[in-house]
């Protein structure tokens, strides 16, 4: 399959981890499949890229904040987020790998404009768990 696939499987996940819909985990564990790769190298180069698109829609976030208050979210998803968040702060970023609530938690960090470090951290953390647990069980 030779280096494009790694830069496919690193677009998978950063595609996935922003609002558009993706497919990261099944890329993940058709490559971890293949004799050719290292689960280690295919779970580094999935965290990263997912990590890379949480990071983008805190930066969208951050941006749209200079519009808009964050009490003005209308989605439900993102109010849901916006409580979380303010409760229990940047800690619920670990939470950032779910499917629905997960994207808009990163949004909505960059919204309160949450500490860009910390939300990196735990954002990494958080999806490189998950992609851990799964090739764990390839």
């Amino acid at each position: 399959m030779g280096d494009y696939s790694l830069f496919g499987l690193f677009i998978s996940a950063f595609i996935s981890s922003t609002l558009f819909p993706g497919g990261s985990e099944a890329v993940l564990l058709y490559m971890a499949n293949q004799p050719e790769y290292d689960h280690f190298q295919l779970w580094w180069v999935a965290s990263v890229g997912n990590t890379l698109g949480g990071m983008t829609s805190w930066v969208l976030g951050y941006w749209v904040a200079s519009r808009y208050p964050a009490e003005g979210l209308v989605k439900a998803s993102h109010q849901r987020s916006l409580f979380w968040l303010k409760r229990w702060g940047s800690p619920v970023l670990l939470l950032s790998w779910l499917p629905v609530v997960g994207d808009p938690l990163c949004v909505v960090a960059g919204w309160l404009r949450m500490n860009w470090l910390p939300s990196l951290l735990l954002i990494l953390m958080g999806k490189a768990a998950r992609y851990g647990v799964l090739l764990f069980f390839v």
